[in-house]
């Protein structure tokens, strides 16, 4: 027997065929129990897991592991895509702040597994680097178990909950999910730079998954009184707190810490940001009076009636909804705001298109009601307030130029039918 199947016995204990089991998500995800379950698989069998796991940060399929195995997730990560086909993944399509209405409110569990900090003199453990959905799942679980991992960062500021409500408790010491940000191409660099010149001192700052947007944060270091309201932080968060660009006196908020060591331990040691369940982060009700927020996301295509796809490659599914509609809604309803969609121009080479006459995926992820302005390495195109024509003459004005001809044609004889 592994050593993580005999540490988390108790928890595999817990297992029977048709519960409803809740396991975090998102850096939240407890990497000592994907190693239990693969060892043991049979544990799952009839389990029914739900979990809000992010592409690009859990690659695991739980629902893989046995053929009776369910899961109910919320974006599809390409390891879950097997499962997904077989039927065995039941796909949520939810925007972030809907998500925290579902598992806070709708949902409920048989068992709750939470991964959490030591707990400290008054019985309260931490949630540690991954706030999102734990503070509101723990009230919808009839039985809760803790992992209390020693090597789980224990930021300052975050939702805790008590040990004494959980039935059973683990003490473990495993490393936790880390992510590193990659190399920065040329043609990110010019998207970034872009996306800095928009930037104003004093905006509250919000940044999707993606290259654009983490390399955006390092052309903000000569910025000032930035306040941090992101779903997520990463390394170039705290290299803005190092630069001195954040306001000292802001109220600085995200939902989970995604990065190296080093950010983890920054924050631990420095009162850096407070960690805030999603409600707090995406919810339409705590944005409504951030000034100058500036929300800034990637895409897969764009067209040009200024329709966004950040989910389809293709025929294929690689996303989910995600938070970028909270986000993006917020920043038009923020005195100041502004919601910047990134992305490059080409893909394959240059051979196809990111700017497109007119989406084909099945699903839009950003209304053309709600657009605002999209950046690419060819420039920015500010839409709000644009008519049909003026906003597809924006669009393809920052399209890759060998594009623009096949742009021109096809958005003259969609006019021409409309």
């Amino acid at each position: 027997m592994s050593d993580a199947l005999k540490t988390l016995e108790p928890l595999l204990d817990e297992f029977r065929p048709g519960a409803e089991v809740y396991v975090p998500g998102a850096t939240g995800e407890a990497l000592i129990l994907r190693e239990a379950l693969a060892a043991d698989p049979e544990r799952i069998a009839g389990v029914r897991f739900t979990s809000c796991v992010v592409p690009g940060m859990n690659e695991f399929d739980l629902a893989g592991l046995h053929p009776t195995a369910r899961m109910t997730a919320f974006m599809l990560p390409p390891a879950l895509h097997g499962s997904f086909e077989a039927g065995r993944v039941r796909l949520l399509p939810l925007a972030y702040s809907e998500v925290a209405t579902h598992l806070g409110e709708r949902a409920s569990f048989d068992v709750g597994v939470f991964q959490l900090c030591a707990p400290e003199a008054d019985g309260l453990a931490s949630v540690g680097i991954c706030a999102d959905f734990p503070a509101l799942a723990f009230r919808r679980c009839r039985r809760r178990v803790a992992l209390v991992n020693r090597a789980m960062p224990r930021p300052p500021r975050g939702p805790r909950l008590p040990l004494a409500d959980f039935d059973v408790v683990i003490e473990i010491d495993h490393p936790v999910v880390e992510g590193r940000e990659g190399p920065v191409s040329e043609e990110t660099a010019r998207i970034a730079d872009r996306i800095a010149g928009l930037v104003s001192d004093g905006a509250a700052i919000q940044t999707g998954i993606g290259g654009a947007p983490a390399a955006a944060l390092a052309r903000l270091t000569s910025h000032r009184n930035l306040v941090i309201r992101s779903g997520m932080i990463t390394d170039s968060y705290a290299a803005l707190a190092r630069a001195g660009a954040l306001d000292p006196d802001g109220r600085h908020i995200t939902g989970a810490a995604y990065g190296s060591a080093a950010l983890y331990r920054d924050l631990a040691e420095l009162d850096l940001v407070e960690l805030a369940d999603t409600h707090t982060t995406h919810g339409a009700a705590s944005l409504a009076g951030v000034e100058r927020f500036t929300s800034i996301n990637g895409a897969l295509e764009v067209d040009l009636f200024g329709q966004v796809n950040s989910e389809w490659r293709g025929e294929r599914l690689v996303s989910g909804v995600g938070g970028a509609p909270d986000f993006v809604r917020a920043a038009g309803r923020s005195p100041g705001g502004i919601s910047i969609i990134a992305l490059a121009s080409t893909a394959a080479g240059g051979k196809i298109s990111r700017i497109v006459p007119r989406l084909t995926s099945p699903t839009v992820a950003i209304s053309r009601a709600d657009i605002d302005t999209v950046i690419t390495e060819h420039g920015a195109a500010r839409l709000k307030g644009l008519a049909l024509d003026e906003r597809a003459e924006a669009l393809m004005a920052v399209a890759d130029p060998s594009h623009q001809a096949g742009l021109s044609e096809a958005w003259a004889r969609m006019r021409a039918g409309m």
